[in-house]
């Protein structure tokens, strides 16, 4: 029992884990603002390409 308790202690695997979803939360984030970005532009492109059309 003692030696169960202390490689769960000593275990790195779920700070691991921890770690990589930190990495995909923050590329995610990243990724949400460059879209939302380039969302707006585009929406503005599309407008006056719309404008000029008419």
């Amino acid at each position: 029992m003692r030696t169960l308790i202390w490689n769960f202690l000593r275990g790195e695997e779920g700070a691991t884990a921890i770690e990589y979803g930190l990495i995909a939360a923050g590329i995610s984030v990243a990724i949400i603002a460059v879209v939302e970005g380039l969302g707006t532009n585009l929406a503005n492109t599309f407008s006056s390409v719309s404008s000029a059309l008419r």
